[in-house]
This record gives structure tokens, C-alpha cells and sequence, in this order.
């Protein structure tokens, strides 16, 4: 009696209800070169995200208000590690801060860059004799940052800073709408130390106006003639 041999086929068939084959398992996976390389791509990915969540953030400057140091359209590097660990802001630094309840009264969160000039405890006045904020009766020399041609107010003021708050100045005061232009706002004009998002240290891009951001000479000249107080931050509330 004739018997018909039946090849195997090695490679098998989905439709014969084998596995499938070893060659075509090898042939749907990508190269090892391929895997390590979306691996890293992932993992840059969240260490990208990581630290601009925690760390530093990019930030684009929407307006003149911080000229001649930030222009409209600057790119600058914001620490948010800066007063993480027990720091509280200073005298002279330039953060960004979320305005709601202090510059907006309700609405979506909208961040702000202005220069502190009175912590919590200080009392800021304009103008002197001379024409220049005092801080705690201590004048202030701004004329390393003020925008060129500039008072350091068209208008007087005279604010007493609360515990855990900030009064924060524009460098460009003409066109500035900063803590002297909402006093009589609910927020009071005075913006809360647990809003500010961290310090601008780099100014990025464009790469002509790539710098670092430092505090002025003159914060430390007016806390050298405030007895070397730094003021009162009180709580971050």
C-alpha cells in the first residue's frame, strides 16, 4: 500500500493551529540598536519633564515691563529650586510669580516677572527728597537697573509689606503694572511668597542677550544701611 509522506513545514502556519514560527518571531522584532534607542529617547523624556517641573523651567518674557535687563520675546531659565530648602526671596531678586488674587482678581493662573523690592515687614515709600524709594527709611540707588531716563515712580506710595509677602517693582516703571498699581486691590498688590514659581537666573535666547541674571550691588548697599536686616518673610502664606 502506497503511503504519501507529509513534509512538515518547519516554519509552521498560523492556520494549522502551531506556534508561530521562530523566523517570523525574529523578523517582527526590532533591532537591539532600535530598542535601546526609544529606551533612551523615553527616559530623556521624563528626565526632561522631571526637571522642568522641579528644577528649572523655561520661561518667555511676555512684556517690556523688566527692560533694559529682559526684553519682550527672552527666553529665561527660572530656579524653582531656589527657595525650595527654607530660602525665602530677597531684596533685588527678579521672579516669576503666579498673579492670581494678587495682581488678577479671578480667572485662569497667569505668571508674572518683577523685581522684589520689600519682603515682609518693610515699609516702601516713594519718593524721598531726592526722588528714590526707601526701604524702611533707607533710600535705594536704582539706577543700575532702571530703565534709562526713568523715575522710580510718577506717583508716591507708601506700603507696609505683610508677613509671607512681596512688594515687587517692573524695571521699566513707565509701563510697568506692578504692587504700586494694585494697593487698593483686594490682593493689596502684595504677592504671596508660596506663588512665586522661583528666581530668574539665565536669560537663554536669543543667544545676543544670552546672560545670568544677578542681584544688584545696590540691595546689598541698602541692607548694609538696614543694619544687615534681610526683613521679615514670615510664613510662606
Amino acid at each position: 500500500m502506497e503511503t504519501q509522506h507529509v513534509h512538515e513545514d518547519r516554519d509552521g502556519s498560523p492556520g494549522d493551529g502551531q506556534q508561530p514560527s521562530r523566523s517570523s518571531a525574529v523578523r517582527g522584532r526590532l533591532p537591539r540598536w532600535a530598542r535601546d534607542l526609544a529606551v533612551l529617547v523615553v527616559v530623556c523624556g521624563l528626565v526632561l519633564v522631571l526637571v522642568n517641573r522641579f528644577v528649572v523651567q523655561p520661561f518667555g518674557i511676555p512684556s517690556d515691563s523688566m527692560e533694559p535687563l529682559l526684553k519682550t520675546g527672552d527666553r529665561v531659565l527660572v530656579n524653582r529650586l531656589a527657595y525650595a530648602f527654607g530660602g525665602a526671596p530677597r531684596r533685588g531678586d527678579v521672579v516669576v510669580f503666579d498673579g492670581l488674587g494678587s495682581f488678577k482678581e479671578d480667572g485662569a493662573a497667569e505668571d508674572f516677572v518683577k523685581r522684589v523690592v520689600g519682603v515682609g515687614g518693610d515699609r516702601v515709600v516713594c519718593c524721598d527728597a531726592s526722588g528714590r524709594i526707601t526701604v524702611n527709611g533707607v533710600a535705594l540707588d536704582e539706577s543700575s537697573y532702571l530703565y534709562s531716563g526713568e523715575k522710580p515712580s510718577d506717583f508716591g506710595f507708601d506700603a507696609v509689606v505683610p508677613p509671607g509677602k512681596l512688594f515687587v517693582l517692573g524695571d521699566h516703571r513707565a509701563v510697568s503694572k506692578d504692587s504700586r498699581d494694585h494697593l487698593g486691590d483686594p490682593g493689596g498688590g502684595m504677592v504671596p511668597v508660596s506663588k512665586v514659581v522661583g528666581r530668574v537666573d539665565w536669560v537663554i535666547l536669543p543667544v545676543g542677550h544670552w546672560r545670568s541674571v544677578d542681584r544688584p550691588a545696590a540691595f546689598a548697599a541698602l541692607e548694609s544701611g538696614l543694619g544687615g536686616k534681610g526683613g521679615t518673610h514670615g510664613h510662606q502664606g
